[in-house]
């Protein structure tokens, strides 16, 4: 099992999640959050100030996915997401622990 946390603009979300719709997903889940990658410096340029920091709204995407079908979701993030422009987003893919809590 992987879990996989993709990291989209906002406008995307709605049409990801419609495409992940018939994905083999195990469980999903959404949530609002606030960041930035790359493109800080960039943003610093156009900041008011020399110590504000832009944090850009995203929606972040986790879910727990079978092993065997992971590059199928993946191929459906990427072709759903990615536009080409410095902050279309981040997909992580990491190992999801199957021991039970203590």
């Amino acid at each position: 099992m992987k879990i996989v946390i993709a990291v989209v603009r906002p406008y995307v979300a709605e049409s990801l999640l419609q495409n992940l719709r018939l994905a083999p997903l195990e469980a999903l889940q959404v949530a609002e959050v606030k960041g930035f990658g790359r493109q800080k410096s960039y943003l610093d340029q156009y900041s008011s100030t020399e110590y504000s920091l832009a944090f850009l709204p995203k929606i972040e995407i986790t879910m727990f996915v079978d092993d065997m079908r992971v590059e199928e979701v993946l191929r459906v993030i990427v072709e759903t997401s990615r536009s080409g422009r410095m902050g279309d987003g981040k997909v992580i893919v990491l190992n999801a622990d199957d021991r039970t809590p203590t």
